[in-house]
């Protein structure tokens, strides 16, 4: 997946370089909710589970959300980049309870990063100095999993590329001077997820790892700033 963002990076960055005007370097911070979803797979060991998982992305709890973009825009208003967000899912209390885990959650970042097509209209409002955009990104879910299960020696904890992402942006920028602007945003995410579950190295047999299987949605309203040169 990681090859292919960078081909589909490469690609788009030769297409824009012809008509280049401008790069514009942005960072945000909001809130970010995540939709409800149906899990399935096994524990450690293989037992099997199906439900529906309660996700809360608790935006304003330490690790905050944020997120960053590049963009290589052409004199056409086209634009072309990548762009890292840091959302967050955590299981709630009846899903723990129900799959007999202390932890299930994605907190250090279920990690989205996209390479993104986007246009922009300035002096769609004429005399103003505001300028709406959209935008759509195809990559990759690089979340840090943090799982255990109750009375296990040990959890599952680090980075994990566990499948497809996809992304939205629908937002409006408001210049500042020539270089700075702010602007605000809606943007979701997409990603099929294939998370592996670490088994418990202290039990005899040895077991095998257990996998949960869910597309997660994100739903973002970004405030940020924006810096073009």
């Amino acid at each position: 997946m990681i090859r292919y963002m960078k081909s589909a990076l490469t690609a788009l960055v030769m297409l824009a370089s012809p008509a280049a005007a401008e790069m514009e370097l942005s960072f945000y911070l909001g809130w970010q909710g995540v939709s409800d979803s149906t899990g399935s797979g096994t524990l450690p060991g293989g037992v099997p589970f199906s439900r529906n998982f309660d996700w809360d992305g608790k935006p304003f709890d330490s690790p905050l959300y944020y997120g960053g973009r590049g963009i290589w825009w052409t004199q056409s208003d086209w634009g072309f980049g990548v762009e890292g967000t840091h959302t967050k899912a955590y299981a709630s209390a009846g899903d723990l309870a129900a799959l007999g885990l202390a932890r299930l959650e994605l907190s250090d970042g279920h990690n989205i990063l996209t390479v993104n097509a986007m246009k922009r209209w300035p002096g769609l409002f004429k005399g103003s100095s505001f300028t709406p955009y959209v935008g759509a990104g195809i990559g990759a879910a690089i979340p840090h999993v943090d799982i255990q299960v109750i009375g296990a020696a040990s959890r599952t904890f680090g980075y994990e590329n566990t499948g497809l992402a996809l992304r939205g942006i629908l937002g409006m920028k408001y210049d500042i001077s020539e270089r700075w602007a702010v602007f605000g945003e809606y943007q979701a995410t997409w990603s099929d997820n294939e998370i592996t579950i670490d088994p418990d190295p202290t039990v005899v047999p040895a077991q095998a790892a257990g996998q949960l299987n869910t597309d997660i949605t994100t739903h973002a309203v970004n405030f940020g700033v924006s810096y073009s040169f």
